[in-house]
Parts: C-alpha cells; sequence; structure tokens
C-alpha cells in the first residue's frame, strides 16, 4: 500500500512554527507512509505563518510563491532522500487554471509551471494544479479551462510530472463539473477528496468520480474510541474505489476539529490500512472459497 501526509494536515503545526519541511519528512517516515505529499505553502520560502493560514482558508485567492533558491530545493531533496521517501503529489495552491484576470491567470500560470519544475527537481510524480472557475462552468469557461490544462500537462509531461486535478472548490466541488474536464481533458490524472463537494452533493460525487480516482485524499475531522471517523461513513467510498480497481496512493488529509494534528494524522492511516486492507482480506478469502 502507497500512503503519504497531504502536509496541509500540519497547516496549524506549521504556522504555529512547530514543524517546517523538514520535521515533515521526519514525521511522515516515522508514520510509516511510504511517499511525500507537502502542501506547496511548507515548501514557500515566502510563507510566514499567518499566510500558511491564510493560504489554507481561501485557496482560491492564494498566491503561494514558489522558491527560487535551488540551494533549499537541494537541502529538501537530501532530506528526502535521507529518508528513503520519494515524492509523490505536491499539492499547488496559487497556480489555478482559469481566472477572469488576464493578469491573475498570467500570473497564475507562471507559478504553475516553476511548481511543475520544482516537482521535476524534487523528483515528484505529480502536481496538485485546481481548475477554478465558478459552479455554473459555462462552456466558454470550461473551453479556456480545458486550454489551459492542456498547457501546463505538455509541460509537465515534458519533464516526467503528471498534473493533476482535484475535487476543491470553484468549479470542481460540482461532480458533474469534474467529470466534464477530465472528459475534456486527456492526459489529466485526478486527485479525488472524499469531502470537498458542494453542499448535498458528496454522495454524488463519490459515485461519479470514485471511479476516475489516480489519487486520493481521505479527509477526516473526528474519531471515536475505536478510531472511526464519526462526522461520516468512509466504508462505501473505500467500497466504491475498491470496486473501480483503484490502485493509486492514498492521501492522509486530517483536519482535526481539537486541533491534534499529529494524532489525527495517525489516526487517518489506521483508518486507511483498516479500511483500504478489509476489501483485501475479504476479496482473498473469497478467493480461496473457489479454489
Amino acid at each position: 500500500m502507497r500512503i503519504g501526509i497531504c502536509s496541509y494536515s500540519f497547516h496549524r503545526t506549521g504556522a504555529a512554527g512547530k514543524m517546517d519541511i523538514f520535521s515533515f519528512i521526519a514525521t511522515s517516515k516515522e508514520m510509516g507512509c511510504t511517499q511525500l505529499d507537502p502542501w506547496n505553502a511548507h515548501l514557500s520560502l515566502a510563507a510566514t505563518g499567518a499566510d500558511v493560514l491564510a493560504h489554507g482558508a481561501d485557496p482560491g485567492k492564494s498566491t503561494v510563491e514558489p522558491p527560487m533558491d535551488d540551494a533549499f530545493l537541494a537541502r529538501v531533496d537530501a532530506a528526502a532522500k535521507a529518508a528513503g521517501l520519494p515524492f509523490g503529489c505536491i499539492a499547488v495552491d496559487g497556480a489555478h487554471i482559469f481566472s477572469a484576470d488576464p493578469a491573475e491567470r498570467a500570473a497564475n500560470r507562471r507559478r504553475a509551471l516553476r511548481w511543475i519544475e520544482i516537482a521535476a527537481r524534487l523528483g515528484a510524480d505529480s502536481v496538485r494544479i485546481d481548475a477554478g472557475g465558478t459552479a455554473e462552468l459555462p462552456a466558454a469557461m470550461l473551453a479556456d479551462i480545458a486550454a489551459g490544462y492542456k498547457d501546463v500537462i505538455a509541460f509537465a509531461r515534458a519533464r516526467g510530472i503528471q498534473v493533476v486535478m482535484e475535487n476543491h472548490w470553484g468549479s470542481s466541488n460540482v461532480p458533474e463539473n469534474v467529470v466534464r474536464i477530465l472528459d475534456a481533458v486527456p492526459g489529466l490524472g485526478y486527485l479525488f477528496d472524499t469531502h470537498n463537494w458542494a453542499e448535498g452533493r458528496q454522495q454524488d460525487g463519490w459515485r461519479l468520480t470514485a471511479g476516475r480516482a489516480t489519487c486520493t485524499h481521505i479527509k477526516t475531522w473526528r474519531f471515536d474510541a475505536q478510531g472511526n471517523e464519526v462526522t461520516v461513513d468512509l466504508k462505501p467510498v473505500f467500497a466504491r474505489l475498491r470496486d473501480a480497481g483503484f490502485r493509486g496512493p492514498w492521501g492522509v488529509e486530517s483536519v482535526p476539529e481539537d486541533g491534534d494534528e499529529l494524532t489525527a494524522a495517525r489516526q487517518t492511516i489506521a483508518l486507511i490500512r483498516r479500511l483500504a486492507g478489509e476489501g483485501a482480506t475479504s476479496g482473498k478469502a473469497a478467493a480461496g472459497a473457489k479454489s
């Protein structure tokens, strides 16, 4: 099983000055992860603690500036190699594809290309770049989003990086819009988040898009004494992913109500291992019964 923690799971810990990218790498190793999935605010040398909180609170207005210091990136790369953990998906805010403002769109594209270069420098598998736009997603907007994604995908492909979109905000928290965008952009991967859906659309999102997932964010908020997430029953979504033959990495994105981010990440890893493993166990038992 491939598993990583999106470092947004530690955004409050980081904003308080108690975790940087290097201690994130060490924490991921200690928790048994197989890859590193940093949120780009934790790779940005320009982001202060207050900035980290602001970027996380409103990704549609985020302007996370990528580092230009190659010596810093070399240190990050060396720390990851020392831990024996490859980079998986870098979740990029501040580089979304659609904006009605040409200047903002140009700035976003500049950041997107630089983050792709950084992903290649670190040997990452993929970068998450949001679609932007609005829930209505008129045809002209969809065409602009598709053209923008095709541009960054070509740039990324030449560097061995996959671009993935996420159901996140703007146009992409509407399940039908996710399907429309994915259908319009060959080669675009999909980071499936269990939670980020428009009000009342979570079950539709699971039904319509789980089968398109190339990687995941399993969102958790609160656990009971038995290690179950109590705000939402996640068993059905794990079943959908198994039925679709999902073989990609499992991503932790815990946002604990009590603020204990380290404990929540551990609990989410345990939950993923149990729920993802239940299908494998039952499958083996069924296969054994038939033989």
